[in-house]
């Protein structure tokens, strides 16, 4: 079992999810962003990009996480993080969002796209249910995980497009869960990151 970091960009709700006791024990590995550049990540195996990172901070580290994946080691890219401007070959469009379907009576209308891969050994469709920032293309060869209206992806995992591992998402559990926001965003990380440290 690898060694799992996470960005820390010093905000609240990132803060509760890496330093309170429910999540902070799966980190090894807390990194101020602004200290990514002379951080050494040689033992590190998993780098999380933790939703709602400004993509600004992160643009500057395109080689370091090109160079991350090209040795062989895993980036997860959360949402509302502009993974297209920092990561090489993610394809991602614009759609409104739909902050209040379970008030109206409506459905976001997701659907388990590979529901025999191991992550869903640990979420639930419903865990992965609030919202959704924007519809993702996977490259050609990766899995998507979860669809959104037959239009695009949320969630999935790329194996095919660097000598590491990229898993993309549009969901954005670290922010609600920090902002104490959304139940479902906790549980989606009570699995979420167990499956991760189990990679």
């Amino acid at each position: 079992m690898g060694k799992l970091a996470i960005i820390d960009t010093g905000t609240y709700y990132h803060h509760r999810v890496i330093h309170e006791d429910r999540f902070g024990h799966f980190f090894d590995q807390a990194i101020y962003i602004r200290d990514l550049c002379k951080t050494d990540l040689s033992d590190i195996t998993t780098l999380i990009v933790p939703c709602r990172t400004d993509p600004a901070h992160l643009v500057a580290h395109r080689k370091l996480f090109a160079d991350f994946l090209n040795d062989g080691k895993t980036v997860v890219a959360m949402g509302s993080t502009g993974p297209d401007k920092w990561l090489d070959d993610i394809s991602w469009r614009f759609t409104p969002t739909n902050f209040w379907w379970w008030k109206e009576g409506g459905s976001l209308n997701l659907e388990i796209a590979e529901p025999e891969h191991s992550l869903f050994d640990y979420v639930k469709l419903a865990d992965a249910t609030w919202h959704h920032h924007g519809l993702l293309t996977p490259p050609a060869g990766a899995t998507s995980l979860i669809n959104a209206n037959k239009a695009g992806s949320i969630f999935y995992d790329d194996r095919v497009t660097s000598p590491g591992r990229k898993i993309v998402t549009t969901l954005d559990p670290m922010y609600h869960h920090g902002n104490h926001f959304m139940p479902a965003t906790s549980r989606f990380l009570d699995g979420f990151l167990p499956w991760l440290k189990s990679q």
